[in-house]
């Protein structure tokens, strides 16, 4: 199982990148555990410059703007 993090203060695009990991995790058969990060201190420490942002396992793989639908599967499968 990942751990997935989204980081944002709770924003549309925020929550809209929170639905598009679940959705992308659905269509691969990935299984996650996913976590929303809104706490401003905690998503800066993260390095996140500019949100949303996402990390897997700890690794930060987004920061800013929607994520290309994509990338986002490629990240799900590495």
């Amino acid at each position: 199982m990942k751990t997935v993090k989204v980081y944002g203060p709770g924003c549309k695009r925020c929550e809209t990148t929170e639905q598009m990991v679940k959705e992308a995790a659905t269509k691969l058969g990935v299984a996650i555990e996913v976590e929303k990060v809104t706490d401003a201190k905690s998503i800066a420490m993260a390095g996140v410059m500019s949100t949303p942002g996402i990390s897997i396992n700890g690794k930060l793989v987004h920061a800013g703007g929607l994520p290309d639908t994509a990338k986002l599967e490629g990240w799900l499968t590495a």
